[in-house]
């Protein structure tokens, strides 16, 4: 059975929000150069759960992100620098964006789990997690929070409750993180790879755009 019960309390949930802060968590914004390397092919290579890529197969560059749903971090760069990645880069054919799973608790597990059941739209899912994240996440029952969120994309109770005792999911979710983690030395979130260089924390918009301007000339 997974690690996590529906009456999360809100206790647990500030503990994990302590963990995200003070354990796990990355510094509010990453630095401007990048903290290590990671060839492609490699942090390409076979995960247990299949990657929702958003852009062009082709694109030439590729920006990788390890994210929790319960991080602060993380769901400001969804909110604030995402929008005009995604208009002006991924849609245009620039960047190819990848989201991989890395939760810090068992209450981002449980969302992460709760985004794959949506399949395809998966992302769709984690970014109205991550718009609502103050709804569900640090409230006094956060997985009454997150069903109620949910129910916005049509999840009743039922699957929802099934999702969270899918045994495999759940361990298909903790083999994403526990690779990066064994791998790719990830530690926290949000991390980022662009074209394999390794960012740890958030990226302001005016940053990215000077990482994107750089890697379209190599």
């Amino acid at each position: 059975m997974p690690s996590f019960d529906l009456r999360f309390s809100r206790r647990a949930a500030l503990a994990a929000a302590a963990l995200a802060v003070f354990g796990l968590a990355a510094p509010a914004f990453a630095q401007k150069a990048p903290s290590g390397k990671i060839p492609v092919e490699e942090l390409m290579g076979p995960n247990a759960l299949p990657d929702i890529v958003e852009g062009k197969a082709d694109a030439p560059i590729t920006i990788v992100e390890y994210a929790s749903m319960t991080c602060s971090h993380c769901a400001a760069f969804h909110k604030d620098v995402y929008p005009a990645l995604k208009k002006n880069f991924i849609d245009t054919g620039k960047v190819k964006f990848i989201l991989r799973e890395f939760p810090l608790d068992p209450l981002a597990t449980a969302a992460f789990m709760l985004a794959r059941n949506a399949g395809d739209k998966r992302d769709a899912v984690v970014d109205l997690l991550f718009a609502q994240q103050k709804n569900w996440a640090f409230v006094d029952k956060p997985l009454d929070g997150l069903a109620g969120v949910l129910k916005q994309t049509g999840l009743g109770q039922e699957k929802f409750e099934a999702t969270l005792k899918d045994q495999q999911l759940f361990e298909n979710v903790s083999k994403v993180r526990d690779r990066a983690a064994e791998k790719f030395g990830i530690n926290s979130t949000p991390t980022f790879f662009i074209n394999g260089d390794k960012y740890s924390g958030e990226i302001p918009e005016a940053d990215l755009e000077k990482i994107l301007a750089e890697k379209a000339k190599s």
